[in-house]
């Protein structure tokens, strides 16, 4: 499928609520290069829109001035292509004004959430890629800090299998991950290797 079709897929990123490495429910810092890398990825993919959800006033505003550098300042001359990814990205203060914006944009989206860890009835990449064909709006929610809340993930439709490593280490920076699952589900390479996740 044409990465013009994926345009009804949506991606968030959420630092509230996250949890905190001794398991407190916590904000997380909004990572400037996670909004730059992730936004360039997504654009790469076809993504619709990409949200960047913090209920901190002073973290939408980052986020807003990052946006508007590369949009309409010194940045979107001085590198074009960031203003071109930068195109879909939002800040939005919670995840279900998130939800919101992208059913007004194209429908009620089911909501497909991602961690590190095993969870049972997870589903499997394969799976997922297969439902997507469907056309119906999809928003994958990632989560930064130590994982997302455990009632995001209770609400949401799907939880997406984890990514699994070769070691015993397994910690991967958000915007990896998300490379990652997009390529998995979005990407052009041999489905019969997709199937097998």
């Amino acid at each position: 499928m044409d990465a013009t079709h994926y345009s009804n897929i949506h991606l968030a990123l959420v630092h509230f609520p996250v949890y905190n490495k001794l398991g407190e429910v916590v904000v997380s810092s909004v990572t400037t290069l996670d909004v730059h890398d992730i936004s360039r990825i997504c654009r790469t993919f076809g993504v619709g829109t990409f949200y960047v959800i913090t209920p901190l006033k002073t973290q939408q505003q980052l986020v807003e001035k990052l946006i508007e550098h590369w949009m309409k300042g010194h940045g979107a001359q001085y590198n074009p292509t960031r203003k071109e990814a930068l195109l879909k990205t939002k800040v939005m203060k919670s995840l279900d004004a998130a939800v919101a914006d992208a059913t007004q944009q194209s429908g009620t989206p089911r909501v497909v959430v991602t961690g590190a860890k095993q969870v049972p009835n997870s589903i499997e990449f394969g799976t997922l890629r297969k439902k997507l064909q469907d056309g119906r709006p999809t928003l994958l929610v990632f989560g930064t800090g130590w994982g997302l809340e455990k009632n995001l993930i209770r609400n949401a439709d799907h939880i997406l299998q984890p990514i699994e490593g070769n070691a015993r280490f397994n910690h991967l920076p958000v915007r990896a991950a998300v490379a990652i699952i997009l390529d998995r589900l979005l990407g052009r390479g041999d489905e019969s290797v997709t199937k097998n996740f």
